[in-house]
């Protein structure tokens, strides 16, 4: 299960740390946060277009004619209609021609214009026909009945499965190579949204963090994180906590929790702003750390740096995770993926989607390559005990490795 969405089932939230009194002071005081996102540039028309352009030119490259995508992330990206999945198909077929054709059910034709963003032929279809049947008649008069039909990785069985029965003499293939070849490297205007998205997310953490009080439980902090993303201009997409033992556990546990002087509080928090995402990660103590919880946050946050240290274009991806292995089992932890050490991989893809490819894990071959963006959030957990986890996303520039934000420098920083 998607992080997201555990959060949205369990609703845990956020808890507290003790602060630099100077910190803490200014950021009480701001009771009013301003809107960051207020003067945010959507993606316009122009770009668009010009991503239409960009996977029909892969599609030319890779020997594909079309390429399927369904309702969420991908929809939206190449023609901005936001939509749901449901058992209704509402998609988007794409041909190496720049064409576009929008299929959805006619009662819906309505509702989903109203965020179609660029020029496309909207398909309607009633509630006694099938969806890919237009599809494949669509296609058919571009002449690309026996085709090769590329399938954006996350299109449902049964849409594939209806447009193999609607052309069955095209071959049905990875469409990977077009979706990815583009939403992998973000354009300026994607990145500057993305850069909104992490400012928000972090002056929520100062905006909250010095309210926090022993006692709170997780779901009353992570009410108040919400508030404050809203009152930023970020639209809030997940607040975890975990206190205690929960932080040795990445996703945490449905156990109720509350803040509670000299346990480690790990928190997770992220936003949207015009859908571009943020992802923060912040670990303290409530009330004064022990050395073994100090030792061990310095440990992880060099562990962080190896990272971005590593991180290089060119680079194949699998290659930063592999650097972070090497440092933990250096001292101790590990091997691999086992416990105690990082049970997890060092970052994800992050864009539109909170996770999205390319991953930086073992054995991820794609180079790294300007303009790709990831978290970098590798973690030390320690079951029965405590866990410690950063997180701070970066992008690739022509120079390497950008921060969106700076990590923090100690643990009574961790705001800085």
């Amino acid at each position: 299960m998607l992080r997201r969405n555990f959060l949205k089932a369990s609703g845990l939230g956020l808890a507290g740390v003790a602060l630099a009194p100077q910190l803490a002071l200014a950021s009480a005081d701001d009771d009013d946060p301003p809107n960051l996102a207020a003067d945010a540039i959507p993606i316009t028309v122009e770009e668009r277009q010009a991503r239409v352009a960009r996977a029909a030119a892969l599609m030319r490259a890779h020997e594909i004619d079309a390429v399927l995508v369904e309702a969420g992330s991908s929809l939206v990206y190449f023609t901005g209609v936001q939509w749901w999945r449901s058992e209704r198909l509402t998609a988007a077929i794409l041909t190496r021609e720049g064409e576009i054709a929008v299929v959805t059910p006619f009662f819906e034709e309505p509702s989903v214009r109203e965020t179609l963003a660029l020029p496309a032929e909207v398909l309607t279809w009633h509630e006694d026909e099938r969806p890919t049947r237009l599809l494949g008649a669509w296609l058919e008069k571009r002449g690309l009945a026996k085709g090769r039909i590329g399938i954006e990785e996350t299109v449902r069985f049964f849409a594939v499965d209806g447009l193999r029965q609607a052309l069955p003499d095209a071959s049905i293939i990875d469409g990977s190579p077009v979706v990815r070849g583009c939403r992998m490297v973000k354009s300026p205007a994607e990145i500057a949204l993305m850069q909104t998205a992490n400012d928000v997310t972090l002056a929520a953490y100062r905006h909250v963090v010095p309210k926090i009080e022993k006692g709170m439980s997780n779901r009353e902090i992570g009410a108040m994180i919400n508030a404050a993303t809203r009152q930023l201009g970020g639209t809030p997409e997940f607040a975890l906590v975990l206190l205690g033992e929960a932080s040795a556990y990445p996703h945490g546990t449905n156990s109720p929790q509350e803040v509670r002087d000299g346990e480690v509080v790990l928190m997770d928090v992220g936003c949207n702003v015009h859908g571009y995402q943020s992802d923060i990660s912040r670990t303290f103590v409530h009330g004064g750390a022990d050395v073994r919880q100090r030792t061990v946050w310095k440990q992880m946050r060099r562990a962080q740096q190896v990272a971005f240290d590593t991180a290089a274009n060119g680079l194949p991806a699998g290659e930063v995770d592999a650097a972070i292995r090497r440092y933990l089992e250096g001292l101790g932890y590990g091997p691999r993926y086992k416990l105690p050490g990082t049970s997890h991989r060092t970052g994800h893809g992050i864009g539109l989607d909170g996770h999205e490819p390319v991953n930086l894990v073992l054995g991820e071959t794609a180079p790294l390559a300007p303009g790709m963006c990831f978290s970098n959030e590798p973690g030390i957990y320690l079951p029965g005990e405590f866990g410690i986890r950063l997180e701070d996303c970066f992008h690739m520039t022509t120079d390497g490795p950008r921060w969106f934000t700076e990590p923090p420098r100690t643990m009574d920083d961790i705001l800085a």
